[in-house]
């Protein structure tokens, strides 16, 4: 059978976002690329949490790392008595589960999933590492091909030659859509806010589209209304790390100011991703607020005098009244209508 990362870049092949090899977790530094083309190496479910929360993955990222982290913890457990070892996978679900705060909702659902495989496989007497790395493997290949799905239904609403600005890094979904663009003989081009702190934009998006061989211009952060105001790009799209079941949207930091510049100017603004079972409403939302002096450095380099302080909310938060659609893996849905989903 095909892998579903056919024809995506490499980037987004499965084995450069995590791989599991010998009950390590390896994760692309994402931190580094693309200056450096570098893994770490997780001995165990505690080193890849604090992966996670140290950024050394995003976006799509840490889900299959923390799914690894489950592997790698049941590949420990397999040494112990069946009650403890019940006892170290529940306890290995809460650590990945919540290793980054605003996402734990959703991660939640899907870390549960897993180690409800690994129990049931301990309980059956099977080989309970081999049963849930095939259970992980299946839950990616299907997270792919919900990402081809959405982006179909996007490359759907766009005219035959267009520039979309973009936010941070959407991983598959950006990816997908370039290439069924590409398939359908569509000419797009690419914007990319640089996404400070840590560059996503600039060094992961504009590296996929690049790759891709799409046209890609990155921008400041500080660029995108007056980007939107010329009429430089036509459309407006991002991923959602959380669509909550009353239609707001949360995503990295600088979404909402887009998205409200793009309202301004008329030019719509499609956020894609599953809406959040865990999250009904806005008051369920956590914002993450990351270490004031990550902002205060850019790619190691203190940027700031001492003395300067510095502030890091990692999400913000888009009304519906600003999205002009949510795309998911079941169709396309108007913020407020998102409780569709789940009929």
């Amino acid at each position: 059978m095909e892998r579903a990362d056919e024809g995506l870049p490499f980037l987004l092949k499965y084995e450069n976002v995590a791989d599991y090899r010998d009950g390590e977790v390896w994760i692309l530094d994402r931190r580094a690329y693309p200056a450096r083309e570098e893994f770490v190496r997780c001995s165990n479910y505690h080193e890849v949490a604090k992966a996670i929360a140290d950024m050394v993955t995003q976006s799509g990222g840490p889900w299959l790392a923390a799914a690894l982290g489950m592997v790698s913890a049941v590949r420990e457990a397999k040494s112990f008595p069946l009650k403890k070892a019940k006892q170290g996978l529940k306890h290995a679900a809460d650590v990945l589960i919540h290793a980054r705060p605003t996402t734990s909702g959703n991660m939640e659902t899907h870390i549960r999933r897993i180690l409800k495989t690994a129990l049931d496989a301990l309980d059956r007497g099977e080989d309970a590492e081999a049963v849930t790395y095939e259970y992980v493997q299946k839950n990616l290949e299907n997270r792919y091909r919900n990402s081809r799905t959405m982006a179909m239904y996007t490359v759907d609403l766009l005219p035959d030659e267009i520039t979309i600005l973009t936010q941070c890094y959407a991983e598959t979904l950006i990816g997908f859509i370039l290439l069924l663009s590409r398939e359908r003989g569509k000419k797009v081009s690419l914007i990319c806010p640089e996404t400070r702190p840590y560059l996503q934009g600039a060094r992961l998006t504009a590296s996929v589209a690049c790759d891709m061989g799409v046209p890609v211009t990155v921008i400041t952060d500080n660029m995108p209304a007056y980007i939107l105001s010329k009429g430089m790009a036509q459309v407006f799209i991002s991923a959602a790390d959380v669509i909550t079941l009353d239609g707001y949207v949360v995503n990295k930091t600088g979404t909402f100011q887009i998205a409200l510049a793009a309202h301004f100017h008329g030019i719509p603004y499609y956020a894609l991703g599953i809406p959040s079972a865990g999250t009904p409403t806005l008051n369920d939302v956590v914002i993450e607020e990351r270490n004031p002096e990550e902002t205060l450095h850019s790619m190691g380099v203190r940027t700031v005098k001492a003395g300067v302080k510095g502030y890091y909310p990692a999400f913000d938060i888009t009304p519906p009244g600003f999205v002009s659609a949510v795309i998911t893996p079941k169709g396309i849905f108007a913020p407020c209508d998102v409780k569709r989903y789940f009929i």
